[in-house]
């Protein structure tokens, strides 16, 4: 595969790059982060109207027909400037999944809305004894005449205090951690039933646990098959991991950056530290992880796009290679800083908060790694 930017990818890169660099400077995120939505809805409209929110998805379901690659190249820049907004967690894991799975008349109704920046979607999936199996779930549903009755509870829900909409997955048979018998549904993120706690996750951004007490939903509600639905969070899963490595990558590039920078005009015994040979040594590993995560990343989608066990092997692999290099780098990036880099003011630290979320969000590096090594296997 070529490493080099399509037209399309380099006008999306620029264009992100620009939004970035003119109204996104850091203490405008740090405002936005502060706020109690968390990111401006004024920005979120800025991004529908740009055309940003159509990228993943395919043009006959009013898309721009963008692939793996045109996510990965917008959230790396995406990165670059902490942006909060969630567009991860309403469009590569909630939108692609309704996409995957739902009816055309399903998509209709929902895609466009989402696509124009009306309405906001979240997958509530994750529960807390899941360790990161996608097909761990112990919420259930049981049939109540014509629908559906929705009972437990789901943990770390991205984007869950703004979501209008709610993708929920439910046991309806099997054993809590077999991989048929999950349901899906979209649920009325305000539905009589629904209890949700919202808080401020590590990097700034917000999350909820959300707790259903016999939510009524109706079967045309449903999505997929629950033979097939685990297969499907499964994958959409790992589409959201490349997209988050292609956000680190722009997370680190800063860090890296920046830190060269620093170390150019800081001074001790009256001479700029970045001459002190240790500490270029270290700039230049923080350079060279970055740069290998970068070239992977691009080699990873390309194994990406044939699907199956080699997707999951791909996805995994980034994940660990990423997840290391985003550690080295930011803990670098904090030392060469001294005691400015753990301060509120500074940006490092905001980055380096980033980079932790991304490396424990969708399976940590042992996690991966037991993954790789069983699919080798």
């Amino acid at each position: 595969m070529t490493f080099a930017l399509s037209e399309e990818q380099q006008m999306l890169k620029d264009s992100v790059d620009r939004f970035v660099a003119q109204d996104y400077g850091f203490d405008v995120r740090r405002a936005l982060a502060e706020s109690d939505l968390g990111y401006s809805a004024g920005n979120w409209k800025t991004f529908a109207e740009l055309g940003w929110l159509s990228v993943p998805f395919a043009e006959e379901n009013g898309g721009f027909g963008g692939g793996l690659r045109d996510v990965a190249t917008m959230t790396e820049a995406l990165g670059r400037g902490l942006v909060a907004e969630p567009f991860v967690p309403c469009l590569v894991l909630a939108g692609r999944l309704m996409e995957m799975l739902g009816s055309a008349e399903q998509r209709q109704g929902i895609l466009p809305s989402v696509i124009a920046g009306e309405t906001q979607l979240a997958l509530a999936h994750t529960e807390r004894r899941a360790a990161s199996n996608p097909a761990c779930v112990g919420c259930t549903v049981q049939a109540d005449g014509d629908g559906f009755l929705i009972s437990g509870e789901k943990h770390l829900v991205l984007n869950g205090p703004s979501a209008d909409l709610l993708l929920v997955s439910a046991r309806s048979g099997g054993a809590e951690r077999d991989r048929q018998g999950v349901e899906l549904f979209v649920v009325d993120a305000h539905a009589d039933g629904i209890y949700r706690r919202d808080y401020p996750t590590i990097d700034g951004l917000r999350a909820a646990d959300i707790t259903f007490d016999k939510v009524r939903v109706t079967a045309s509600s449903r999505l997929g098959d629950p033979g097939t639905n685990v297969d499907a969070i499964e994958a959409v899963i790992d589409e959201a991991i490349i997209a988050c490595c292609a956000e680190a990558v722009g997370v680190m590039e800063v860090l890296v950056r920046d830190t060269v920078e620093y170390a150019r005009t800081r001074k001790q015994f009256g001479t700029p530290i970045g001459k002190f040979q240790a500490l270029q040594h270290r700039m230049v590993d923080m350079f060279v992880a970055q740069e290998q995560s970068r070239a992977l990343l691009l080699q990873v989608i390309g194994e990406f796009q044939s699907g199956g066990a080699a997707a999951r092997k791909a996805a995994s692999a980034i994940k660990v290679h990423v997840s290391r290099s985003a550690r080295l780098i930011g803990e670098q990036a904090i030392q060469i800083h001294g005691g400015m880099g753990t301060t509120d003011e500074l940006h490092i630290g905001h980055y380096v908060k980033r980079l932790l979320a991304l490396e424990a969000l969708f399976g940590d590096t042992d996690y991966h790694l037991d993954r790789y090594a069983a699919l080798i296997d």
